[in-house]
C-alpha cells in the first residue's frame, strides 16, 4: 500500500455535465514527447460514491449542498474503529483496522451514483436465469470454477477460493476500474505504441496497444482480456474484449466471456482524470451500462504488492482445514468405538 496511515484523497472540484466531466475552466493537456495526451503518473480511484443510485434519489444525478454537507460529517465520522465480526468459536476478528482504508474526500459536485447509465443510475435487468454471486468476506455456497473475487465456496483446495486470494486478479483494478477499501491505485506509463496501466492491487501491468494490427483470435481468452487503444483528441479510448469467462462480467453477475469493455481516459486538469467505462454483455444484462469516476493524482510511488510470494495465508486455510477434517474424523471413530 502506499501508505500506513487514512489516506483521504481529495477530489478537485468539476463540473459535471451530460455525462462528462470539465474543469471549470478550460485545461490544455500536456503532450508525451510523442504528441499525445500526457496522462502519466500515479492516480487514485477511491470514490464515497456508491455504484447504483438509491431509490430515493429517483432520476436526480448529483445531492444538493445539503446533501454533501451531511456526507462530508458521515464520512469523517467512520474514523471510529469498527466493532469485530464474531467467528463461529467466539473469537473476535478483523480483516483490516479503518486505519488501513482509503476515504475519498467529500468535495466540489458530488454524484448520487457511479452509473450514468441506465439513467435511474441502477444497474440493468439481468438476463433470466443469469447466476448473483458477489461474494464477501465469509464462504457462500457455489460451484467451480469460482469467478468473484473475495471469499469462497469451501477449503477443499486453492480452487475453492476467490481469485484475489489465489492472487490470480484483484478485487478493484478489473479492468475496469472499481472504487473499494484500499489499493484504490494505478501508475500510467505511455510510450508512442503502448499505455500501461499498473494496477497497484495484484501487482498486474495491463499492456494497451495503440497500433493497428490482427485483432486477438477469438479462441485466445485472457484473465484482463485484449487491450487496444487509440487517441480521440485528449482521450484514450480502450476497447477490452477476449476475456476468459473466468471472472463475472460486473457487480457480481454472469461470466466475462461475452463482455465488452469500452474505456475513456480524459485528463480535466492537472491532478485530474476523467474515467469513463461502458460495459456491453448481453449474454447477462439486458442493456449496457455506463458509470463515471474520477482519478486524482497522488505524490506518492506503488510498492511491490507480492501477492504470490509468501502467500502464507492460503497454506494456512487449507492446512487448517485439513487439520479440522482429520480432528472430526478422529472424533467420530472414538464416538463409533465408544457406542459399543
Amino acid at each position: 500500500m502506499i501508505s500506513t496511515k487514512l489516506k483521504i484523497i481529495v477530489i478537485p472540484l468539476v463540473i459535471q455535465c451530460s455525462g462528462a466531466l470539465f474543469a471549470a475552466e478550460e485545461y490544455l493537456t500536456p503532450e508525451t514527447q510523442w504528441g499525445h495526451p500526457d496522462l502519466q503518473g500515479v492516480w487514485n480511484f477511491a470514490s464515497n460514491v456508491p455504484m447504483e443510485r438509491s431509490e430515493e434519489f429517483g432520476d436526480r444525478q448529483f445531492l444538493n449542498k445539503e446533501e454533501v454537507l451531511e456526507a462530508q460529517r458521515e464520512r469523517f465520522s467512520i474514523g471510529r474503529r469498527r466493532e469485530p465480526s464474531r467467528t463461529s468459536n467466539g473469537i473476535e476478528a478483523f480483516y483490516n483496522d479503518t486505519m488501513w482504508m482509503e476515504r475519498a474526500r467529500v468535495d466540489g459536485v458530488v454524484r448520487t451514483s457511479l452509473l450514468v447509465y441506465p439513467l435511474n443510475g441502477r444497474l440493468p435487468e439481468p438476463v433470466e436465469g443469469i447466476s448473483h454471486q458477489p461474494g464477501g468476506e465469509r464462504d457462500v455456497p457455489g460451484e467451480r470454477p469460482v469467478r468473484f473475487a473475495v471469499g469462497g465456496i469451501g477449503r477443499d483446495g486453492p480452487e475453492d477460493r476467490g481469485l484475489s486470494e489465489r492472487c490470480l486478479v484483484g478485487f478493484n483494478a478489473g479492468p475496469q476500474l472499481m472504487p473499494s477499501v484500499y489499493n484504490n491505485n494505478v501508475q500510467i506509463v505511455q510510450n508512442k505504441d503502448y499505455v500501461v496501466i499498473f494496477a497497484e492491487m495484484v501487482h498486474d501491468a495491463r499492456l494497451i496497444r495503440l497500433t493497428t494490427g490482427p485483432e486477438l483470435d477469438p479462441k485466445v481468452r485472457q484473465w484482463s482480456g485484449d487491450s487496444r487503444g487509440y487517441w480521440d483528441g485528449d482521450t484514450l479510448v480502450i476497447t477490452t474484449k477476449n476475456f476468459n469467462g473466468l471472472t463475472q462480467s460486473f457487480e457480481g453477475y454472469g461470466s466475462s466471456k461475452n463482455k465488452v469493455l469500452y474505456e475513456r481516459l480524459t485528463r480535466i486538469g492537472p491532478e485530474t482524470i476523467n474515467y469513463e467505462f461502458t460495459i456491453d454483455d448481453l449474454s447477462t444484462f439486458t442493456d449496457k451500462l455506463t458509470a463515471i469516476i474520477t482519478l486524482a493524482k497522488v505524490s506518492a510511488q506503488l510498492y511491490e504488492y507480492a501477492c504470490h510470494e509468501g502467500n502464507y495465508g492460503m497454506g494456512n486455510m487449507l492446512r487448517a482445514s485439513r487439520n479440522r477434517d482429520a480432528t472430526e474424523l478422529t472424533d467420530r471413530v472414538r464416538e463409533m468405538f465408544l457406542d459399543r
